[in-house]
């Protein structure tokens, strides 16, 4: 089976930013009198559309203002210090690249500050398409990957989505593309591995699993 091109979800797969979202999290939990959660927690609970999140963790989301919440989250989130890529993530993408494997960025990151992020990192020129959502709501991307995959011509069948959750899994069998998960970011190994599709623990494994006659 021929790979013709990579999906990479973003935050989490090629960006560590887990404790940021803790960080950012904790703050908006504080200020509301509410209970803190450290990253094993936060990785149990964690998934979209992120509102529920928001629900599991005790917000009052009838009472609140869902969108002064997103954007609260998303100031704390973006001035965390701790946010890098995850180590050999610029390693899988020259990985591909030598290849000859073209290369995407599919997000439920809002389009501006994802394009920022990548620019930020240094890592933009790898992809061939970057596409985030039009909102800050951390919803879905299921119907721009369906636009993505339109735009790439490419038989679902050669196309590959490397994410960090059941998410990434779910929008990969709806396009009907293959799947691999990564347990470094926003979810841990034990519910990824429900999902049936192969997980690794890190990027940096990721050369190895490829020659593993997985193209």
């Amino acid at each position: 089976m021929r790979l013709q091109h990579i999906i990479w979800d973003w935050n989490g797969t090629l960006l560590d930013d887990a404790r940021a979202g803790v960080n950012a999290i904790n703050a908006m939990l504080a200020t509301r009198g509410l209970p803190r959660i450290d990253l094993p927690a936060y990785r149990e609970i964690f998934g979209f559309p992120v509102i529920n999140f928001y629900r599991a963790l005790g917000f009052d989301i009838g009472r609140e203002n869902w969108d002064a919440m997103a954007r609260e989250f998303h100031d704390l989130f973006l001035a965390d210090a701790t946010l890098r890529l995850h180590a050999d993530a610029t390693r899988a993408l020259d990985c591909f690249r030598q290849a000859g494997i073209g290369q995407s960025v599919l997000s439920a990151s809002e389009q501006s500050i994802l394009s920022a992020m990548l620019d930020a990192f240094g890592v933009t020129p790898y992809f061939d398409g970057i596409f985030g959502v039009d909102n800050l709501y951390g919803h879905s991307k299921l119907e721009l990957g369906r636009a993505l995959l339109k735009r790439l011509g490419a038989p679902p069948d050669d196309v590959l989505m490397i994410g960090d959750s059941l998410h990434d899994h779910e929008v990969a069998e709806a396009l009907g593309v293959r799947c691999l998960l990564v347990a470094q970011g926003h979810q841990s190994y034990a519910r990824l591995a429900r999902s049936g599709a192969p997980v690794l623990r890190a990027l940096g494994e990721v050369p190895a699993w490829l020659q593993a006659d997985h193209r």
